[in-house]
């Protein structure tokens, strides 16, 4: 059968209704395939609350005055009288020298001193006679002077012998090891029958801590982050002892003088610490929170949604908190992206400080409950740059 030639135009007509069905096709599958935005990003509320900027690190529990007690001569222990957590008085006998060798010199110089007055004696009768005879000119003026300067070297003599003795009599006080201050012993370093030898410095025996339920925390800061720490700030902290328990304690001090280690800087802040109970002990680890700024009633947003970007995965979860923020102030414009009716909308907003995990946004389009988006779940994560430096640690 002979197939009827069409005219040019009905051709047209039919290449041009199957390229229209072709396209319809592709579109009605592209939007029936692609995912609503709901379930593409993962979103946050936008909240309002309080919001904490601290500075954290790690530092160790002391007395406020822990006093070193040793010994100024060098001898054997005989006696101890106070041991480890064993609370002492101020004057309280803590042990006992050998005395024998410091009494043998002690007697040694005794004798020395009464042959010195002996000699001293002497010479004072001789510059008597001596004055008779120059004064019946009997006697040079040169022997006469000779006289008086022999009983000046006898008196010396005797005045080297009385210092000898009362440092003798020192030495032999410091046999006995007294208590300089009221408090407990956390460290005794000797037993019995030890020589300690005072040679070049006195040789540790005791350490007194005076009171116990006074407490500080020495802690190493970074140099960024020291600016923002003040005295008498609130300090929260938490020790391994009792890991369900927080402490609390304030800035003590912040010591000028820095620490460098492989060109980083540290400076010591001293945190005091109440203990009444007497639980926390000297060594303890502390790990610190320091609050440096608090804002109540604020709107926040998680600082991932700050950091988000379309088409890349940026969630929290993926870049640490330690990195994602420091405790200083966000600049003054960011930007966010908000879900609304099925759409995902760019919102410029102006924010203020961070701990990190969430930002206080301070101006812009954004209002409570709103959901910000924080990940795009079908797209790559990018992978994040190692970190470089000591970065603060937040809560």
């Amino acid at each position: 059968m002979k197939t009827p030639n069409l005219p040019l135009w009905v051709k047209l007509v039919v290449v041009l209704l199957l390229l229209a069905s072709a396209g319809a096709a592709i579109w009605l599958w592209k939007n029936n395939s692609e995912t609503p935005a709901e379930q593409r990003y993962r979103t946050r509320s936008v909240e309002r609350g309080t919001l904490l900027q601290s500075v954290s690190a790690n530092g160790t529990l002391n007395p406020v005055v822990l006093v070193t007690v040793g010994s100024q001569i060098s001898a054997r222990v005989t006696k101890l009288y106070a041991d480890f957590n064993q609370r002492v008085k101020e004057g309280q006998i803590l042990a006992e020298l050998d005395p024998a060798l410091l009494i043998a010199t002690e007697q040694q110089t005794l004798a020395n001193l009464a042959s010195a007055r002996a000699s001293l004696k002497l010479a004072r009768a001789n510059e008597e006679r001596f004055q008779q005879l120059f004064a019946q000119e009997y006697i040079s003026r040169q022997e006469m002077d000779q006289a008086v300067q022999a009983r000046e070297a006898a008196q010396a003599q005797v005045q080297v012998y009385e210092a000898q003795h009362s440092r003798d009599r020192a030495n032999l006080r410091y046999t006995v090891i007294r208590s300089p201050v009221s408090g407990v012993v956390v460290d005794r370093q000797v037993d019995v029958g030890q020589t300690v030898a005072a040679s070049l410095q006195a040789p540790v025996l005791f350490k007194i801590a005076q009171d116990l339920k006074q407490m500080q925390i020495n802690s190493s800061v970074a140099e960024a982050d020291v600016g923002a720490i003040r005295i008498d700030q609130e300090v929260d902290f938490r020790v391994d002892a009792f890991p369900d328990r927080e402490f609390k304690g304030k800035v003590k001090q912040i010591r000028l003088n820095p620490t460098i280690t492989s060109n980083v800087v540290t400076y010591n802040v001293v945190v005091s610490v109440d203990n009444p109970e007497e639980i926390l002990l000297p060594g303890m680890t502390a790990y610190i929170t320091i609050i440096t700024q608090t804002k109540t009633d604020v709107l926040l947003v998680p600082s991932a949604a700050l950091r988000f970007r379309p088409g890349v995965a940026t969630e929290s979860s993926r870049m640490p908190t330690a990195l994602a923020a420091g405790p200083r102030k966000r600049a003054a414009g960011s930007q966010v992206h908000v879900l609304r009716g099925g759409k995902v909308e760019a919102v410029t907003v102006q924010t203020g400080i961070s701990n990190g995990r969430a930002t206080e946004i301070t101006g812009g389009d954004l209002r409570e409950g709103d959901k910000v988006v924080v990940e795009d779940l079908t797209a790559t994560a990018r992978p994040q740059p190692a970190p470089t430096g000591p970065r603060t640690r937040l809560f």
